[in-house]
């Protein structure tokens, strides 16, 4: 039976295949998730029903990061950690009327399934773009189906949007840079795990600038930091303290008891009970700028750079928690296909 000849044209077409494999895509990722009833899962025991939390305090007028000033800056008692974008949106939806936990968080349950599937897209379009359809739906799913994403999902963590953000910070740095370094900065204020990516940032800055290389750089910064400054702002204007010893928590917080896995800091403080806090994360740091100076001398890509610097985050911080690992996952086919990427479309010429 010979095949209609229309149908071989649609079939080369790159944009009908890319558009059926995208839509494949999302059904899998849509039926999966519901089929599973990940829903059913109790979260008023994890860190989004204190985010809900914070956010109800700020309508009532309290300081989200007051609390941690009757505190040690070692022991946690779900202090307010984060940049305060997504308390304000927490806030932001229950004055809108989803006041009830249990409503509230059913709608941001949809509202992370949107960008966990826009974070499969955009997975997807730097395979499309170079034309590697087969490897784009691999890394599509292997982001969609991996424990690690199927447990935000269950958690009804935050991470989806954060990361969305920075996927689509590097996806378009290569075209629209002053675009991508804003994009980052909303990363980084709805949670700021991707931190450790500003030198990163910083040096394709430089690399990319022919002349005025410092100022240049200093923009760039300043289009990184503005969307977490301006956000910031009133809470540093109403208790500063507060605000800035909750930001640096996360780095002088006690490491044990994360998931019965010992960092290196930890075992170290154990013989030098002094080795605690930022002074501790010199390991980890150590171990990074590795990754920084491998990036200078332009001897990997720019989602290998990303890898790296984020499997050492992981490897190395005191603090584990699970979800962790969902900001590993994107990057592992994407940066092994960095060369794919670098070979048919330069980035930083």
């Amino acid at each position: 039976m010979q095949i209609e000849p229309g149908i071989i044209k649609l079939l080369k077409n790159q944009k009908f295949v890319g558009f059926t494999c995208l839509l494949i895509i999302t059904l899998v990722g849509i039926g999966v998730v519901f089929s599973i009833q990940l829903w059913d899962y109790n979260t008023e025991q994890e860190d989004i029903y204190y985010i809900w939390l914070e956010g109800k305090r700020i309508l009532s007028g309290e300081n989200p990061y007051a609390r941690i000033l009757s505190g040690d800056m070692r022991d946690n008692d779900k202090y307010a950690t984060y940049f305060p974008l997504f308390y304000l949106l927490s806030a932001l939806t229950q004055l809108l009327g989803f006041k009830e936990y249990s409503t509230w968080v059913y709608l941001w349950r949809h509202i992370f399934q949107v960008f966990n599937l826009g974070i499969s897209h955009l997975i997807f379009y730097q395979f499309y773009k170079n034309k590697i359809l087969i490897l784009g739906l691999f890394a599509s799913f292997f982001w969609y189906l991996n424990r690690w994403t199927i447990h935000v999902n269950q958690i009804a963590h935050i991470d989806f949007v954060s990361i969305f953000f920075l996927l689509l910070s590097l996806a378009i740095i290569d075209k629209y840079k002053y675009l991508s370094f804003l994009f980052f900065g909303l990363s980084l204020s709805l949670k700021q795990i991707a931190i450790f990516l500003l030198p990163l940032y910083l040096i394709w800055a430089w690399q990319e600038s022919e002349k005025d290389k410092l100022e240049r750089t200093v923009k760039s910064l300043l289009l990184i930091l503005v969307i977490p400054l301006v956000t910031s702002l009133p809470f540093i204007i109403w208790n500063a303290e507060g605000f800035f010893k909750s930001i640096i928590f996360s780095a002088t917080r006690s490491p044990a008891g994360h998931l019965g896995v010992p960092s290196i800091d930890e075992l170290i403080g154990l013989v030098i009970p002094e080795f605690v806090g930022i002074k501790a994360k010199l390991p980890m740091l150590l171990i990074m700028s590795l990754v920084f100076i491998g990036a200078i001398k332009r001897q990997i890509g720019i989602y290998t750079s990303v890898l790296l610097t984020m499997v050492v985050f992981v490897d190395f911080n005191s603090v584990l928690f699970r979800q962790y690992l969902c900001w590993v996952v994107p990057f592992i086919p994407l940066a092994i296909c960095d060369r794919i990427f670098t070979n048919k479309q330069k980035y930083f010429k």
